[in-house]
């Protein structure tokens, strides 16, 4: 069962920031820190992102669209569905983190790495999580305008004017620079890996110094909590039993089932967390716990099922009948024989 040693990293910056909370004019500087944080990340995802292989990548259309309708489309719906869990089982601001969690693209590495493991269509699952990250640079803040409104991240035409110039602006510049700067991306992949993931964790430690000043964990008892994992587990049990057994109804293959399923039903939490610093303000702090959360569970439940896959795939392997080589060995049998 994988424990992600950066989420252990992240919940040592959110216990940092909750005994070193930044205040004052620490909290400016590390707020504007945060925000040229997300704007590198998002200019190095531009950077990384091969424009020419996201197009070689539309052959299989019919597969990217099923994730993308997974992706934007039917996990909104369960968010929405969610809504009447309040204020039984979650509070308000613990389901617009949820709802948020929904709107986010889908998962890259993980992605791949799990359609590997159980040996599926990992071209498919590359192409799958590109175009997902790509459509979720304009659709989550879009999504999110719409259907968070006012209650969760305070939207007005500041904050999409924000949303613009800290996202979707570095973005574009990532991918016009990509032409000279993209070899050099390329080779310095693992140190600008460490940068991304650095970013990050100055983001979390800002949103929750942030709310730990205003009193976050006040906000959040255990058994809340507890109603917020079980929601989670659900909304994850749906979207990997929906995508397998509707791949099998769209008629897809093995391989497109398996890409599908890890691509349709995961969620990023490195596109996520930046997203959520420049779309919430000061409530990113409980937006993000819920993105936090899925993202664990998703990765436990994903690597058990993707040995189960690779398991199956050996056995289908192993019992699978080679004519040709059986009808070799039989006819030379049967000479030595005679």
């Amino acid at each position: 069962m994988p424990i992600d040693p950066y989420i252990l990293l992240l919940l040592g910056t959110v216990g940092l920031a909750a005994l070193f909370p930044a205040r004052g004019p620490a909290a400016d500087v590390a707020s504007g820190a945060s925000t040229a944080a997300v704007a590198l990340l998002f200019f190095l995802y531009g950077a990384r992102l091969s424009t020419r292989e996201a197009l070689d990548g539309l052959r299989h259309w019919r597969l990217h669209i099923t994730v993308l309708a997974c992706t934007f489309l039917v996990f909104p719906l369960l968010g929405l569905a969610a809504r009447g869990l309040v204020p039984v089982i979650l509070t308000h601001p613990l389901y617009q983190g949820l709802l948020f969690l929904t709107l986010v693209p889908s998962t890259v590495q993980s992605s791949i790495a799990f359609t590997s493991m159980a040996r599926g269509n990992v071209p498919a699952a590359i192409c799958a999580g590109s175009f997902s990250s790509l459509v979720g640079i304009v659709a989550t803040p879009l999504l999110a305008a719409s259907l968070l409104g006012g209650h969760g991240g305070g939207f007005s035409a500041d904050s999409l004017l924000k949303i613009v110039l800290q996202l979707l602006v570095p973005f574009l510049a990532g991918q016009l620079l990509r032409r000279w700067i993209g070899d050099f991306v390329t080779r310095h992949r693992q140190v600008l890996g460490l940068v991304d993931r650095g970013s990050i964790l100055l983001v979390v430690y800002t949103a929750f110094s942030v709310g730990v000043v205003q009193g976050i964990w006040h906000q959040v008892s255990p058994a809340r909590l507890g109603g917020l994992v079980v929601v989670e587990a659900v909304i994850l049990a749906v979207m990997l039993l929906l995508t397998w057994y509707g791949g099998k109804a769209l008629r897809f293959g093995r391989a497109d089932r398996i890409a599908l399923q890890f691509a349709g039903s995961k969620k990023s939490l490195a596109a996520g967390l930046p997203m959520a610093s420049v779309l919430f303000g000061a409530q990113a702090a409980l937006a993000v716990l819920p993105l936090m959360l899925f993202h664990q569970m998703q990765l436990i439940v994903c690597a058990v099922i993707a040995k189960r896959r690779a398991r199956e795939a050996a056995a289908e392997e192993v019992s699978a009948p080679r004519p040709a080589a059986a009808t070799r060995t039989s006819v030379g049998t049967g000479t030595r024989s005679g």
